[in-house]
Formats: structure tokens, sequence, C-alpha cells
């Protein structure tokens, strides 16, 4: 959301997101200190909700998966891309014969990996809250904004083979799990304001029943 304010000069339309915490770049730090400060809240996130949550198994990979994607995006934040392919040609010619950092390389790495993980923590937790009667938020938008997560991470590698619409569709990516985040927030949210209104301060999931 800051890209339009301080870097208006990067292709939103085919450049990465990541270009925006490229090294060379004059506000990488404060792009990069976002992804950092998402990977460490999230792990907080899923490391509470693992030892204070009951613990199904759908719920567990969810919650683990949630730490990764934390883990992930710190990641991001540690190897940045040494400079920004779509805006310096000299970058783009580095980049194709391979005369980047280790850095620049494994980015991309981290990257997936953040996708990847969001999209499995969104899933499983969705099917945690659906199975088991738990987070009314989770169960009805979670697994569909992780199917469209899905589309669209699908849409970014043909953008990428075609070398067109790639920044666009990153964005939209980026958007949509965000929204997924901010779904698991709320849910969390509520689940926290139902056991505080509930007798004796009990936790709503440990009333759930053993026939599921």
């Amino acid at each position: 959301m800051l890209e339009h304010l301080l870097s208006p000069s990067l292709d939103v339309v085919n450049g990465y997101v990541s270009e925006l915490s490229a090294r060379d770049q004059p506000f990488h730090m404060i792009y990069s200190g976002g992804d950092l400060v998402t990977g460490v809240l999230s792990i907080i996130v899923a490391g509470t909700a693992l030892t204070t949550l009951r613990r199904r198994f759908w719920s567990t990979v969810g919650w683990t998966f949630l730490g990764l994607f934390g883990l992930c995006a710190i990641g991001d934040a540690l190897f940045p891309l040494d400079c920004a392919p779509s805006l310096e040609t000299w970058c783009a010619l580095r980049e194709r014969a391979d005369q980047v950092s280790f850095s620049h390389s494994f980015h991309s790495v981290t990257s997936s990996a953040v996708i990847t993980c969001g999209v499995v923590a969104l899933l499983t937790l969705s099917i945690a809250a659906r199975r088991y009667g738990w987070w009314p938020a989770l169960a009805r938008f979670g697994w569909l904004l992780a199917v469209v997560e899905t589309v669209f991470a699908l849409g970014t590698v043909v953008a990428m083979l075609a070398g067109e619409w790639l920044g666009i569709l990153q964005r939209i990516q980026i958007i949509i799990l965000c929204l997924g985040l901010l779904t698991i927030a709320w849910a969390l949210w509520a689940d926290w304001r139902a056991a505080r209104r509930a007798p004796h301060g009990r936790p709503v999931q440990a009333r759930e029943t053993t026939s599921r």
C-alpha cells in the first residue's frame, strides 16, 4: 500500500513485489521490516495457539504451517533481492547470467514457501473449523480464500512464463493472503471473546462433542 507513495518508479503491472525490498531501493528497510514483523507475529500467534488451545490433528497442522509461514516471511526479510530487474536493465542481465548473490537467488525460495505455507495454513485451519465446529469465520471464508489464493498463485506462474501481468497478479495474491490472515485473527478474537462470556471463562473449544 505504500509503494505508490514511496516507490512510484517501480513497475506495478509487471514487476515483482519483492523488488520493493531490493537492497538498492531507497525504502527497502521499510518493506523488509514489514515482512519481519509479519513473520514474528505469525510465529507468536502459532506458538500461542499450539500451547493454549485444544489440539486436534487439523488445527495442529494449521498452526504449524502458520509458524512456518512466519519463518519464511522472516527469510524474505533476511534474504532480499540485490536489485530490481524490472526497473534496471543491468540487474535483469546479471540475473539471467546468474551473477547475483545467494540472497538474490534464495529469495525466490522463501517467497514461494511463504505463499505455500500460508495457503496450507489457511486451508487446514478452515478444515479444522468446519470439522470440529470451531471458528465460524474460518469455517465460512477460510477455504474459499485458500482456493482463490491457489488459483492466483498458479496464475503468477503463468504470468512469469509469459513475462506479463506478473506484478498485478502478485499484488492481488498478497491482498488475498492478507485477508486470510485477518480472517484467522478475527476467528481467534471471536473465540476469545466468547470464552470470556462462557461460565467460569471456559474455552469455547472445550465444549466440542466427542462425536466429532
